[in-house]
């Protein structure tokens, strides 16, 4: 880049004016899923017989009647020729973190020498994607390449541009799941199955229990012409260098403020599309840091949740780049600010309609609420570790407790009203928490919960598992995540937890105790269980993290060290007990974990090696030389002695610029010389180690060296964006 073409491109950015969005003529209620084969149209397409079969397995879980197949897939292809469809595709979720899919055309021979639009059951239902081309951690070899994508017909298919998109899962030939979508809809299952159970302790008319996802996506917008000038950027998702901003998110003043004319413009664009294919948008606002937005649904099931929420990505990307932005979704893109997540909120509905996770307005409901209350940090507090190996990532690391962020210790936060609560029924002598009233039934001596639990409990921002009145806010999930992965786990551990709690209370009926009394009981073991894992406290302070080591909670941070926990036996027995996933497809998703991890790493080394000797080092010594020219220029013009006087600022400078850059290229050779090392390690999961443990301090390194070299150097020199130029849209 030559030395103005930075200022080119920054001032071209500041022109950019926002492009009119054309508003639908329509409410949005008119246009909401008009690329989606929702029920209306299957109804509308589909024999009235077919129809109800198909809404029995989507509602019922009833098993996919192969027979009605040819039916369904002719409803669908003759909608989508409606709306001018020429291809179709299995869209499946590799475990790449995004989203994958093959398009085919509607089109065979007709036997005459010409072509007929065609789409039969058997090619909804099924096809075969090459399950060695995606990350599988050795369970295919390149030369076993056969996968499968299985059609998921609780999730409808939708439209984008001329291609039929249909929500599949995706196998492995010999059965093991190579996706997010097959053991997400596996522990979905399990919770569905054990809240049932617990239920029918308190309901008589409850046959499924659903799990709800309302997730919160944060994101940065950068314009597009500034993107393209940082290489960084565009190879690794974040800013490898850059100091920070003069004025950053100090003033407090983005959060919540006015929109910005270009940004409004792509968020109506992005939100009508949005809903468009159903994906049902609700709130927008900016974030704390500058150029940070956020965006939330209304919450839905689980797995359309997560469909949704990868859908919205994938439409995020295209959407800003049509306004002249790039969306990065990386958790952390840049130094000093705060990075962004993904807040999860989980919880558990009834189909009589009581969501499980709120307390009721009698003693009996509420007693149900304390149990789910209880049982679900009976799960986080077993499996505290591995919920924490669920949301992180090489990226989401850099985001994790940084004093910003939940920190890496999962703990779960109350508030104060329910914490007493939790107290006085494990401090309580059982005797006096109920008695038997006759034909009125049975008084429980729980404190009144009040209708407004909601409004009394506070959001502790620091807690990465907070209860927020009916439900839970899971904290620490990354902006660029897949839903999926903590979802599985929690949903897996909930189930767990819910059939341990069952069988313990059937054990004490069938010695004859009473069934609230059993309840109690088990409660109140539960409740002395679980009491780590409940923290209302700061968790960003020192003093947290060695409470936290005391109470036995996983304080580790090391990335590649927390996923071990996949492969913990209590894990293992956790998934394999729900049917969720087993000790084969858990090993291969580690390798998949540890073997990401060192490529997003090596990347960024290799791109931050390229950068400081190919950009850094040569504009920096180029002022230098600059610099020493003064120097020489006053010793011909002035007196030796004042020369030297007037010199003297100039020369600090020519000599930290010479040292700064000879650490940088000593730094960058000892890079380069770990990755050599880390790469002749054999076992991925050492080799992991070695990048996390030798690989990144020396980026640090680097990074600190060239980032007090920005402040050196001419302004006019510089020629990557800085953070100032990035940060601010107008």
């Amino acid at each position: 880049m030559s030395e103005n073409l930075r200022f080119q491109v920054v001032e071209e950015a500041f022109k950019k004016k926002a492009i009119d969005v054309p508003t639908p003529k329509e409410r949005p209620s008119e246009y909401f899923g008009k690329y989606v084969f929702t029920r209306q149209k299957m109804y509308k397409y589909l024999p009235a017989d077919v129809y109800e079969k198909l809404i029995d397995v989507i509602d019922n879980g009833a098993r996919l009647d192969r027979s009605i197949a040819d039916a369904v897939a002719e409803g669908m292809k003759q909608w989508a020729i409606e709306h001018g469809v020429t291809h179709y595709t299995h869209w499946f979720q590799p475990l790449t973190e995004g989203t994958a899919e093959k398009h085919d055309a509607f089109v065979e021979h007709d036997g005459k020498g010409g072509m007929v639009e065609n789409f039969s059951g058997k090619l909804l239902v099924q096809q075969e994607p090459d399950a060695s081309s995606f990350p599988n951690g050795g369970i295919r070899n390149t030369f076993e390449a056969r996968g499968y994508s299985a059609w998921d017909p609780t999730s409808p298919v939708f439209i984008i541009d001329d291609t039929l998109c249909i929500p599949t899962i995706f196998i492995s030939y010999t059965g093991e799941a190579l996706d997010y979508k097959a053991p997400l809809l596996r522990a979905l299952h399990a919770v569905d199955r054990a809240a049932t159970d617990v239920c029918q302790l308190f309901y008589d008319n409850v046959t499924k229990v659903t799990c709800n996802l309302g997730w919160e996506q944060e994101y940065f917008l950068v314009d597009e012409g500034l993107y393209s000038a940082r290489p960084d950027l565009m190879l690794t998702g974040r800013t490898l260098m850059g100091h920070e901003s003069a004025k950053n998110q100090q003033m407090d003043d983005h959060y919540f403020g006015t929109i910005p004319d270009r940004v409004q413009a792509f968020m109506k664009d992005l939100e009508i599309q949005a809903l468009e294919l159903a994906i049902p948008c609700k709130t927008r606002h900016n974030e704390v840091a500058p150029n940070q937005f956020e965006l939330a649904p209304i919450y839905e099931e689980c797995n359309l949740a997560v469909d949704h929420n990868m859908l919205l990505m994938s439409l995020m990307k295209r959407v800003a780049r049509k306004h002249g932005f790039r969306i990065l979704l990386h958790e952390k893109p840049f130094d000093g600010i705060n990075g962004s997540g993904k807040h999860n909120n989980w919880s558990l509905c009834a189909d009589n309609g009581v969501l499980l996770h709120a307390p009721g307005k009698t003693p009996e409901e509420n007693l149900r609420f304390v149990t789910f209350i209880v049982e679900t940090l009976m799960a986080v507090y077993r499996h505290n570790g591995l919920l924490k190996a669920s949301i992180m990532s090489a990226t989401n690391a850099h985001r994790l407790g940084g004093n910003e962020a939940p920190p890496a210790i999962i703990s779960s936060f109350l508030g104060q009203q329910l914490n007493e609560v939790l107290d006085h029924i494990e401090q309580s002598d059982k005797d006096d928490l109920f008695n038997i009233k006759g034909k009125q039934g049975m008084e429980i001596d729980i404190p009144q919960i009040p209708d407004l639990i909601i409004d009394n409990t506070d959001r502790n921002r620091t807690s990465p598992f907070a209860f927020t009145g009916n439900r839970f806010e899971f904290r620490a999930i990354g902006s660029e995540a897949n839903c999926a992965s903590a979802m599985i786990t929690l949903n897996a551990a909930m189930a767990e937890a819910l059939v341990s709690f069952k069988q313990r209370v059937d054990a004490l009926i069938s010695k004859g105790e009473s069934k609230v009394s059993a309840i109690i009981d088990v409660l109140r073991e539960d409740i002395k269980t679980c009491k780590p894992i409940r923290f209302d406290g700061n968790g960003y302070s020192e003093e947290w993290v060695e409470e936290a080591r005391r109470r036995g909670l996983d304080v580790e941070r090391s990335c590649p060290v927390v996923f071990e926990r996949y492969l913990d036996e209590d894990s293992i027995r956790m998934f394999e007990s729900a049917k969720v996933m087993s000790r084969k497809e858990l090993e291969a998703r580690n390798e998949v974990k540890w073997e990401t991890y060192v490529k997003r790493v090596q990347i960024e080394a290799r791109v931050l090696g390229d950068l400081s000797m190919n950009h850094i080092i040569p504009v920096a010594t180029h002022y230098q030389s600059q610099l020493i020219r003064n120097v020489q220029a006053m010793k011909s013009v002035f007196t030796a002695d004042k020369a030297e006087r007037l010199s003297t600022r100039n020369l600090k400078l020519i000599e930290e610029i010479a040292e700064r850059t000879e650490r940088i290229e000593t730094y960058v050779d000892e890079l380069v010389e770990c990755r050599r090392i880390a790469n002749r390690i054999e076992d991925i999961h050492q080799r992991a180690i070695a990048y996390h443990d030798e690989v990144n301090p020396k980026m640090d390194a680097i990074r600190k060296e060239i980032d007090n070299l920005e402040l050196i150097v001419e302004d006019g020199l510089w020629t990557l964006p800085k953070y100032r130029e990035m940060l601010f849209i107008r």
